[in-house]
């Protein structure tokens, strides 16, 4: 059952005729380019009584720590702007 299986899976992953003509190809996933590795960077905006909360959440694998920022966008100021410097920061840290 697990040969079936195997040639099954090599199978789909094979590039048929036209893609390699066009020079298309299924590419394995490699560890290293998923989305989910390091360095991840995440955010949230909550609704606060006079503007927005904005949360940004990090990782570090290698010591094993947790790192949050919270910024204050005040409601008068514009939150893709605010939005954008703060993910500017939070990148070069």
């Amino acid at each position: 059952m697990k040969w079936i299986k195997r040639k099954i899976r090599d199978w789909l992953n094979e590039p048929c005729e036209d893609e390699m003509s066009k020079g298309i190809g299924i590419s394995p996933v490699r560890e290293d380019n998923r989305p989910d590795t390091d360095p991840v960077l995440s955010f949230r905006i909550y609704g606060a009584e006079n503007g927005q909360v904005l949360e940004f959440n990090s990782y570090d694998r290698a010591k094993d720590r947790h790192r949050n920022s919270v910024y204050i966008i005040n409601k008068d100021e514009d939150v893709a702007e605010k939005v954008a410097k703060c993910v500017t920061l939070e990148s070069m840290k």
